[in-house]
């Protein structure tokens, strides 16, 4: 599985992750055996947050897909905004740590801009760090102003990532998010890179177009969309599989070589639309 520098850190971490979104509805055995079939074949870096089935994703699925291989695994999770005051956002990290049962984190993302001061947010997420409870902290579905707003209290390199949604029907980010953050060594964590259930039905003139690229490699239009959405090197992916099969299909894009023709083709299939100045959340 290729790795890629993960923004500030310097740290090395697989371009296609894993994502434990709605996980809780999932039969838990499943899906666990899902992430561990991910992680064996190279997709390490495993996101999950406190908010997910309310820490019952953290505690009963995550902990035990990642028992016994933590040093193997990037993990990283989300403090509610909510939660996000000074002392909430140590006590959010505490509880994810034993729900998680392991003694650090590899990033901690504050989970969308809220209403509490983030001049306390990101010193908790520096308090963190000095305490090795977390390696390095980031931010998701922050704008270019929530961004920049982080800089000026955090100072440069501090920011590690910025998880926002991205997919083959909502490219937003291509706008200004995401040339900020390449400028600024952020990385960027698409979420939901498969549209959360809205992708392409294989009979549309969008779906044509991947199915047609995807029979050419021997592939499937997923592994095609995920390819693409990871074409720029500031860029990686988190889908969510709780099926084997899924968490296979899924490792096998990372082998998938796009030509510029083909990528050409995605591109005008999905064009990136307007700016309306607007970051799209789920």
């Amino acid at each position: 599985m290729e790795k890629r520098v993960f923004g500030v850190t310097g740290v090395a971490v697989p371009f296609l992750g894993q994502g434990t979104w709605q996980m809780e509805n999932d039969d838990r055995a499943s899906a666990v055996r899902a992430l561990q079939v991910g992680m064996d074949l190279g997709m390490t870096h495993i996101d999950t947050a406190e908010l997910y089935g309310r820490g019952r994703v953290e505690e009963s699925i995550v902990s035990e897909a990642i028992a016994g291989r933590r040093d193997s695994v990037f993990l990283v999770s989300k403090v509610m905004p909510s939660h996000a005051t000074y002392e909430g956002t140590l006590k959010a990290c505490e509880r994810s740590l034993q729900r998680l049962k392991t003694d650090r984190l590899d990033c901690y993302l504050l989970h969308w801009p809220g209403a509490h001061p983030l001049e306390d947010t990101v010193r908790a997420f520096e308090k963190l760090v000095q305490d090795g409870k977390v390696r390095s902290w980031g931010v998701s579905n922050f704008g270019v102003e929530e961004l920049e707003e982080t800089v000026r209290i955090a100072g440069p390199g501090r920011m590690a990532c910025n998880q926002v949604l991205y997919h083959l029907e909502e490219r937003a980010i291509e706008h200004t998010v995401l040339p900020w953050c390449e400028r600024a060594n952020i990385a960027v964590v698409g979420y939901s890179p498969f549209g959360n259930g809205r992708f392409p039905r294989a009979d549309s003139p969008r779906g044509r177009v991947l199915a047609s690229i995807a029979k050419a490699h021997g592939a499937s239009p997923f592994q095609v969309a995920l390819r693409f959405l990871v074409r720029r090197p500031s860029l990686f992916a988190i889908p969510k599989a709780s099926k084997e099969a899924h968490a296979r299909d899924n490792a096998a894009a990372a082998t998938l070589e796009l030509s510029a023709e083909e990528l050409a083709r995605i591109d005008a299939a999905f064009p990136l639309g307007h700016d309306t100045g607007d970051l799209p959340v789920i």
